[in-house]
């Protein structure tokens, strides 16, 4: 079966297209002929080696996948050939097939289309986690989402909108502000681009404090890292969460003294890690998911389409964090 294979370390350059043995059920899994896959920054990633999880070659990256059930393995209970499914494969997703363990799928509502199914699981579920489980997000409370218009930034803005927060963006361009403000943001700050040397930083805590008010963050979603997320903190509010998503800008250096002027907690979210440990509690998030979706308070942003052939460019993008909302490759 064809694929996008990474056949040697390297860029989105290395990658091409070949072919793969077509997959085959094994007890628990079940084999979805894919139809959509998201592009994550995990891929960006897997293919330069630096992610944590090394595959061996050749594989095919894409982590977030939406299809049709084609075939069920052993002591699979809860899916049938034809179901519309989306799920979370690891790698291997930018196939025509692939085997998933039935634990990492879920079935779409009818009303979901393949490309917002293959990009729903990992922004919003990490977001969702990581507002509602590790934030304790409450009505009222004020968010600062940092990366405001990438996938996660959007997924993070709505869900905190839906929660009954006033939000913040912060974002580098004034193109990607716009993103974020019909998304929902109550109010964008454009930050420049790092490196940032003390004055910069103070300059930029500054924009944050001004657009937090007088007092503070009670959340500030992070999915940047880097030099943006000191100048953060000195905004957050009393007993503040600090909730630490991601770091395409680099792992961020913090004086701690800040955690005890401002009596704030640092918030590791590790949504693949829950999902694993806590199934239950994790389906149960995805189906509110699924209930926003349906009533329209969350719906994924779209904002290119590629084909297999040139789905390299669109890991390109992802990796230049070129890209706005959410990438999908159609199979």
């Amino acid at each position: 079966m064809k694929a996008l294979l990474s056949t040697a370390t390297g860029g989105p350059e290395t990658l091409v297209i070949g072919e793969l043995p077509e997959p085959t059920a094994a007890p628990g899994t079940v084999i979805v002929s894919v139809k959509a896959c998201s592009i994550n920054f995990p891929d960006t990633l897997m293919i330069v080696d630096l992610y944590q999880f090394k595959p061996a070659r050749p594989f095919a990256p894409g982590g977030e996948i939406a299809g049709i059930v084609e075939a069920v393995g052993d002591g699979v209970t809860d899916f049938a050939v034809g179901d519309r499914v989306i799920g979370l494969c690891g790698n291997g997703g930018l196939t025509e097939k692939v085997a998933i363990s039935a634990f990492n799928c879920f079935k779409m509502p009818d009303a979901m289309s393949f490309d917002d199914g293959a990009s729903l699981l990992m922004t919003y579920g990490t977001s969702i986690h990581a507002l509602k489980d590790r934030g304790h997000m409450k009505a009222g409370d004020n968010v600062l989402v940092l990366g405001g218009a990438g996938g996660i930034g959007i997924s993070a803005i709505e869900l905190a909108k839906a929660y009954g927060g006033r939000v913040v963006a912060g974002v580098s361009s004034e193109a990607k502000a716009q993103i974020a403000r019909e998304a929902g943001a109550d109010e964008v700050v454009v930050y420049p681009h790092q490196p940032f040397d003390k004055d910069q930083s103070k300059a930029v805590a500054e924009m944050f404090k001004n657009a937090a008010g007088k007092d503070g963050f009670n959340i500030i979603y992070d999915t940047v890292g880097g030099d943006y997320s000191e100048p953060a903190v000195r905004s957050i509010a009393w007993e503040g969460k600090f909730l630490v998503v991601g770091f395409p800008a680099g792992i961020a250096k913090l004086p701690l003294n800040l955690t005890l002027l401002k009596s704030c907690d640092i918030c590791g979210v590790f949504w693949g890690a829950f999902a694993a440990r806590t199934p239950a509690k994790n389906h149960a998030n995805v189906a509110e998911l699924f209930g926003l979706y349906a009533e329209g308070k969350i719906k994924p942003r779209i904002s290119e389409t590629f084909t297999l052939e040139n789905a390299g460019q669109a890991i390109a993008r992802l990796g230049d964090r070129a890209a706005v909302g959410k990438l999908v490759v159609h199979i």
